[in-house]
């Protein structure tokens, strides 16, 4: 067994170059065994085995910067540095984590759970470096679907134009090279990263100038000429424009042709773009077939694939997608937008339904933000599916396109609320904060799934500007769903328990643990009103003057940043309107990223629990007995 013998870097660059091949294999049966128990992103690593042993084998991490884009696909690179033990723990609480993590190996020099930020991290490094003067290499790895992220191209912008030294290697498991061309690419990437012909190509430039009357003209004659064979033979002329020297595209799994294309390429000044072919899901044919599934996958049956998901209530994404189809039945107008994610949105049987109406723009946020608004000024009704993570990236398009325009756009956003095992990087607990501070926007969310399906309603037949639902990445309650869909007034609470003393506004899966709190805390005599505070913005007024003058204290319980969210439009209305002698106490997420663990684990983590909001209760009320001062309203 080769893996045992791996602990870090160190240990592969002992091995023979015809041991690696073998090495892959025993890579990817333990990945195949080790995911089966935990789960993860399975595809995406066993596509890139032969490509990280390369740049291992290559390379002297951490010395030299292998920069992972997203990260998902580093599970090889953990292997590899020291990590194969952690394994069983993969994206579990104080576990390994599932991304690339800095705090957790020296190997990790980049962490990230959004795509397209390893070329602008890669040239941060390759200025720092230059202008300390050190001479590390620089490697960032990025996919052929992160590189449609527009901040990607910004970056390989800047990298052409400076011409920093850098090598850029196009993870590509989408195309494929046609073999009748193999030998012209392998030919040109040889001779154009070949130091002497280099240095020839530029001596004969200035050999031709210097001939006396027509040197000029023949040395611009030879360059034109360079030119039109570039633009005829060179499959990487973008980035070749871009300012990149373009070697592949390279055979991914063919560790030797990889070394052999590393070595040329650090062989050219200035950066270079290494194209490589690879297959996700290689060596398991489940997650060769189906690679879109087998992206991020739940523990499964290594025989026969079979996903071992728990039986459930559905969950409210697919409540939404087979919802918006129902809508989308009765009105033409409904364009469904997603950026790069119509599986995780639920949206694939909305795209079989309507392929007309169903765009995924790729990964471009920003893009489909905009897009959105000029869709919605033109008579359409388009839905904007995103998850809560993603959509932070299109904060400005919404801010200036969207809520500027005041566009009748409609936002799914998912994954609203803790994520468990993606961790810090896709919590869903900001967007309330950054979103309910901008004009003309209506905020809701949903105590369970019947009544996001009422919401779904209400934004369709709102016209008066950008309107967005919320909901949380969780199986749905249970409940009846009802047949015929009602609009809910714009603005308006749901009182579900008449109480005294304390009252507890909740939103979303909160409602259901203030309900559960409400009925422990009854069997001790205390009996609170629970307050279904379903819409974020506008707030409902009203209810919120009659639970101050009612309560002596409200308890505001969201899976949110504690800090901007429903808590502090509360107490943001009631310091308005200048409403005193009720005391407001805020059970949110703290001021820290929360990391992976399951969503259990995380609600624990920062007290957002039925056992703590019982504490919570008993604790206020028992401080009832101090005179809080008399009540004033406005008049």
């Amino acid at each position: 067994m080769l893996l045992s013998q791996i602990s870090g870097p160190m240990d592969l660059k002992a091995l023979s170059v015809d041991a690696l091949a073998p090495l892959a294999e025993e890579i990817r049966q333990f990945l195949i065994e080790k995911l089966s128990a935990t789960g993860g992103h399975l595809a995406s690593n066993l596509g890139i085995v032969e490509l990280t042993l390369a740049l291992h084998y290559r390379y002297n991490s951490p010395e030299d910067k292998l920069i992972y884009d997203v990260g998902h696909q580093a599970y090889v690179h953990k292997i590899l540095t020291g990590r194969m033990d952690q394994f069983d723990t993969l994206r579990k609480l104080n576990g390994l984590c599932g991304f690339v993590k800095r705090n957790e190996s020296e190997h990790d020099v980049w962490e990230a759970g959004h795509s397209s930020t390893s070329l602008s991290a890669a040239m941060g490094m390759a200025l720092a470096r230059d202008l300390k003067g050190e001479h590390f290499k620089v490697i960032p790895i990025i996919g052929d679907g992160a590189l449609t992220g527009g901040m990607a191209f910004e970056a390989l912008n800047h990298i052409g134009h400076e011409k920093k030294k850098l090598m850029v290697i196009l993870n590509d498991n989408e195309m494929s090279i046609a073999p009748n061309v193999g030998a012209m690419h392998n030919y040109l990437s040889r001779i154009r990263s070949d130091r002497a012909y280099l240095r020839a190509k530029d001596e004969i430039e200035v050999l031709l100038r210097k001939i006396p009357a027509i040197g000029g003209k023949l040395a611009k004659t030879a360059e034109k000429v360079k030119d039109s064979l570039k633009y005829m033979m060179v499959p990487g002329i973008l980035f070749e424009e871009l300012g990149f020297t373009y070697l592949g595209p390279v055979d991914g799994h063919d560790i030797g042709k990889l070394l052999e294309t590393f070595k040329q390429a650090d062989n050219v000044e200035g950066p270079v773009f290494v194209h490589v072919l690879t297959t996700k899901g290689k060596g398991y044919q489940p997650a060769e077939a189906d690679s879109h599934k087998w992206h991020g996958i739940s523990p499964y049956k290594i025989e026969s694939g079979q996903v071992l998901k728990a039986v459930g209530n559905p969950m409210y994404t697919e409540v939404f997608g087979e919802t918006l189809i129902e809508l989308a039945e009765q009105d033409k107008r409904i364009v469904a937008v997603t950026p790069a994610m119509p599986g995780g949105s639920g949206l694939v049987p909305f795209s079989k339904r309507f392929p007309d109406r169903m765009i995924d723009v790729g990964i471009a946020e920003q893009h489909a933000a905009t897009m959105c608004a000029a869709l919605s000024l033109e008579g359409m009704k388009p839905v904007y599916a995103v998850y809560s993570t993603f959509m932070q990236r299109a904060y400005d398009q919404i801010v200036h396109d969207i809520c500027r325009h005041n566009a009748n756009v409609m936002f799914a956003i998912d994954r609203a609320g803790f994520v468990g095992a993606d961790g810090e990087t896709h919590q869903g607990v900001y967007d309330i904060a950054f979103m309910r501070h901008i004009p003309n926007i209506v905020l809701m969310m949903p105590k369970d799934e019947n009544e996001l399906r009422h919401m779904m309603k209400t934004a369709l037949d709102y016209n008066d500007g950008p309107i967005a639902y919320r909901y949380p990445r969780v199986n749905g309650t249970g409940v009846k769903l009802d047949e015929k869909l009602i609009p809910i007034p714009i603005g308006s609470w749901e009182k579900l328990r008449e109480g005294e003393g304390i009252a507890i506004a909740a939103i979303g899966p909160m409602v259901q643990i203030a309900e559960e709190t409400a009925d422990i805390l009854r069997s001790s005599g205390i009996k609170v009103t629970v307050v279904n505070a379903r819409f974020l913005k506008p707030l409902d007024q009203t209810m919120l003057l009659e639970l101050a003058n009612a309560h002596s204290a409200m308890i505001v319980l969201e899976e949110a940043s504690q800090a901007g969210s429903l808590g502090s439009a509360i107490l943001e209305f009631y310091a308005e309107h200048e409403v005193r002698g009720c005391e407001i106490h805020l059970m949110g997420i703290p001021d820290r990223f929360i990391e992976h663990a399951s969503i259990k684990e995380q609600r624990e983590q920062v007290g957002l629990t039925v056992e703590a909001v019982v504490q919570k209760v008993q604790q206020v009320k028992s401080e009832q007995s101090f005179s809080y001062g008399k009540k004033t309203f406005p008049s």
